[in-house]
């Protein structure tokens, strides 16, 4: 068998299922713990502009300055982050970015929100694995408070997330979705 020689951060990337005995797994929990010294950092300050740099250094790229971050908040990896500008993150949330999170520009994330961009296999033979798939936040969305959006969903433009919804589907351009699943609720424009 040929020994797959891309890195695991960019398979992950891809969306590649990544088997519990995958000789690079280890290298996710070293990542983990780079990225989490930079969090203790980053919130134990209550320096805006120091925010925004050790988030810079925690997902790679340049935060700008009209992103505000109330810490704490929690990523395990980051450099799958990409965050737009006149973004704000409340209080406490929850980004698991193996699989990759985007969010674009004038997104409002409220206290509690967890993006979750990776889960495992119901199988009990294969739940060790880790299936990514990537969160996309659309510019002018609105996730409530307590929000749960799971692997491969993207919210679309101008959506809201009712609090406390947990999202496993896509939500459409302009709606308002809310529940356990979610579910839409209503169209905004109407």
């Amino acid at each position: 068998m040929a020994m797959n020689t891309v890195d695991i951060f960019e398979r992950l990337r891809n969306g590649e299922i990544i088997l519990a005995n995958d000789p690079e797994a280890y290298r996710m929990r070293e990542e983990s713990f780079v990225t989490k010294k930079l969090l203790v950092q980053m919130n134990n300050t209550p320096d805006p502009d120091e925010i925004r740099n050790l988030l810079s250094e925690v997902t790679g790229s340049e935060i700008d300055q009209s992103v505000v971050v109330f810490t704490p908040l929690h990523i395990n990896y980051g450099k799958h982050t990409r965050i737009g500008k006149n973004v704000f993150i409340n209080f406490d949330c929850v980004f698991l970015d193996l699989g990759g999170i985007t969010i674009e520009d004038n997104v409002f994330i409220a206290p509690k929100v967890s993006l979750l961009s990776e889960g495992h296999p119901t199988s009990i033979e294969d739940r060790h694995s880790l299936i990514p798939k990537a969160i996309h936040i659309k510019k002018n969305a609105w996730i409530g408070a307590g929000a749960t959006i799971l692997p491969g969903v993207t919210v679309g433009e101008n959506a809201v997330v009712a609090a406390g919804a947990v999202v496993s589907k896509d939500v459409a351009d302009n709606t308002i979705v809310g529940g356990i699943p979610a579910k839409l609720i209503k169209d905004i424009n109407s």
